[in-house]
């Protein structure tokens, strides 16, 4: 999400901010207090951003919001949801991120509610008012202490991606995994998924044998560096003592898709293929946990972007990104035998985008970021094969995607009858995939074969 501007309590104080009319206001100074001046806004404030304060309650007033969609309030002292906010006529948008909310009482929410941040907080059941959420897409609630999801959520038909790992479900309930749109889920760090493996026979790395370099990324759950590994022991296929690897040291606390540990088992789980970015060992000393893993090449970059407020599940994609038939072919034909091999290894991704899928001008792809992954061993044979066709819907979303950039584009204009059946023929394998009916959709062993018969 882009940033927006910071403001000062003065300035809104002054009355500059109304003469202007805004639409967005971020303030964070540790207010303790609501600012009643916010509420002089109302006829323009449509994204509210008061993150980073210390707050614990809204006025009764707060409702004037009329122009309201978009409202941030995570890292305050929230401990309860304010039922105000669902008097909020447009309001779709919420977040209320690592407070200390231990209660959600019932119709707190707007019915219109499109996207719901309540990650790291105490929130131990959720309202059936949850059911009557009818636009809900996106959802987060990873952790928490849930024991259970409301009954009612099955009637969120347009539930798109749901987070519910850390979290203290003993189940996953059937209709879950039968709802018509979902596409993202993640609910590791669960009694429900608790695993036993160690692990222990694969090859264990210590901080002293790395000299970190530059740092090459930072997500929600880690930090990858650059690396000189000085191995103890070579290889028999090493020459060196020394290779140049990618280091990923895991944050200790809960992130939007649960805990860095799930991601590591999961990932660790997930083996080799050549489609996944190879990992090497793993380090787990102390406070001291991360993965080793081979370096990415030179000429790979990220295939999509992150999806943005107004997309909300969907990737994004840079302006000047282009690319032809036959490389979407190449690339999904790869995704789906990499997802093949997942599944089969009882391990779903739970984050299948084009943003997190590397690719070279060759239209070569490398598919990591296990932070939404989840163990399904413990699951039933039909449960297993539901968290399967969850996610060949995440597969069809990124196909759809990509087929809808190729398309937008005036480089892809083209009159070839060649290209206009091959379009034609990933529309069809799209359909299959995004089936309201879960059970109708194919498997990606049968994606894998239908795709690489287009090439």
């Amino acid at each position: 999400m882009k940033e927006l501007p910071l403001h000062t309590l003065a300035q809104l104080q002054s009355g500059e901010l109304k003469q202007q009319h805004i639409k967005r206001l971020q303030i964070a100074e540790q207010l303790t207090t609501f600012p009643l001046e916010i509420l002089t806004l109302s006829d323009s404030l449509e994204v509210l951003d008061l993150s980073n304060n210390r707050l614990s309650s809204l006025p009764d007033e707060f409702a004037c919001l009329a122009e309201l969609k978009i409202l941030f309030l995570s890292f305050n002292c929230f401990t309860e949801i304010p039922s105000v906010i669902a008097q909020c006529p447009k309001l779709e948008m919420i977040g209320f991120k690592a407070n200390q909310i231990e209660s959600v009482p019932e119709n707190c929410f707007p019915v219109d509610t499109r996207w719901l941040i309540l990650t790291d907080n105490q929130i131990t059941h959720l309202p059936e008012s949850m059911g009557q959420l009818h636009r809900l897409k996106k959802c987060a609630l990873a952790g928490n202490v849930i024991t259970q999801l409301p009954d009612s959520m099955q009637n969120c038909h347009e539930l798109e991606l749901l987070r519910i790992s850390a979290n203290k479900l003993a189940s996953v309930p059937d209709w879950l995994l039968s709802l018509p749109k979902l596409a993202w889920l993640a609910f590791s760090g669960n009694p429900v998924t608790q695993s036993s493996e160690t692990h222990a026979d694969f090859l264990q790395a210590s901080m002293s044998e790395f000299v970190l370099g530059d740092q090459l990324g930072q997500g929600a759950s880690g930090v990858i560096y650059q690396a000189q590994w000085n191995k103890a022991q070579l290889d028999s296929a090493q020459t060196s003592s020394h290779q140049t690897v990618a280091l990923k040291m895991f944050k200790g606390a809960v992130t939007s898709d649960g805990y860095p540990k799930d991601e590591l088992h999961c990932c660790l789980t997930a083996g080799e293929h050549p489609n996944l970015i190879k990992v090497l060992a793993q380090i787990a000393e102390g406070d001291d946990l991360g993965l080793v893993m081979e370096i990415i090449p030179s000429g790979y970059y990220n295939l999509g972007l992150p999806p943005s407020l107004i997309t909300c599940t969907r990737d994004t994609f840079a302006d000047e990104m282009s690319i032809s038939l036959d490389s979407i072919i190449k690339v999904m034909a790869s995704m789906a035998g990499a997802l093949a091999h997942l599944h089969q290894q009882k391990v779903s991704h739970g984050d299948i985008y084009a943003h997190n899928t590397m690719i070279d001008d060759s239209a070569n792809i490398l598919f990591g970021d296990f932070g939404a992954a989840t163990d399904l061993n413990k699951l039933s044979v039909s449960q297993v094969n539901q968290m399967q066709a969850i996610e060949v819907r995440a597969f069809g979303n990124m196909l759809e995607d990509l087929l809808g950039h190729y398309s937008q584009s005036s480089l892809h204009e083209s009159s070839d009858l060649a290209d206009k059946t091959l379009f034609t023929s990933l529309l069809l394998l799209t359909e299959q995939c995004l089936n309201n009916s879960v059970s109708q959709r194919p498997s990606f062993n049968e994606l894998a074969q239908q795709i690489s018969s287009l090439r």
